[in-house]
């Protein structure tokens, strides 16, 4: 297909980030062709400028545009309750219920030592000297129900127990709406484990 090389590689950059399968990144590249050339620009100016400008932030992990994250600046937040998350989505998940006032610290991944992940390259050595920082009395552990982020969740425990400080974990269970006859056993198991009185 001479001359349609930028195409393919434009393509290709689409398909190359999470999620985008080789049909939507056609349909994504095609849609960039088709867009006026200022707007072109102006998209991937703005892309440019967000991963100049977006960081992590220096306490919890989150991302800013700052040293500190809004979070972590918001003095209303419960700084004794941190939730502990496998990365930024997770946050955006939780804030979205507007149920949680505490603050966050993001992992950055789970260990999975098939993915040659181990806990030095995550950021549990951090949340430990938080930990020892004081003033934390409760840490929330809310990495997924799968076997990395049960694996993850272990691991911190076991290094936060001898702390003082307490450990929760987020239930897991059948969804609202859900059916007991279409549940996987995992799922119904850790619903019947985390029962609580009605």
């Amino acid at each position: 297909m001479a001359g349609l090389d930028p195409l393919i590689r434009l393509q290709e950059r689409f398909a190359s980030l999470p999620g985008i399968g080789p049909k939507s990144a056609m349909r994504l590249a095609y849609h960039v062709i088709n867009m006026p050339q200022d707007e072109v620009k102006e998209f991937a100016q703005d892309m440019y400028r967000a991963r100049l400008a977006i960081r992590y932030c220096t306490v919890c992990g989150n991302l800013t545009d700052g040293e500190k994250c809004s979070i972590c600046e918001d003095e209303t937040r419960d700084r004794s309750t941190v939730c502990v998350v496998k990365d930024v989505r997770d946050i955006w998940a939780i804030e979205k219920t507007q149920e949680y006032r505490g603050v966050y610290h993001v992992l950055g991944g789970t260990i999975s030592p098939l993915r040659g992940i181990g806990p030095d390259d995550i950021r549990i050595a951090e949340l430990i000297e938080r930990v020892r920082e004081g003033g934390i009395k409760e840490i929330i552990l809310a990495t997924n129900p799968d076997v990395e982020g049960e694996a993850t969740a272990v691991y911190i425990s076991k290094l936060i127990s001898p702390m003082g400080v307490r450990l929760t974990r987020i239930a897991h269970g059948v969804p609202v709406g859900g059916e007991l006859e279409y549940t996987d056993s995992v799922t119904l198991g850790k619903a019947l484990e985390g029962r609580t009185a009605f």
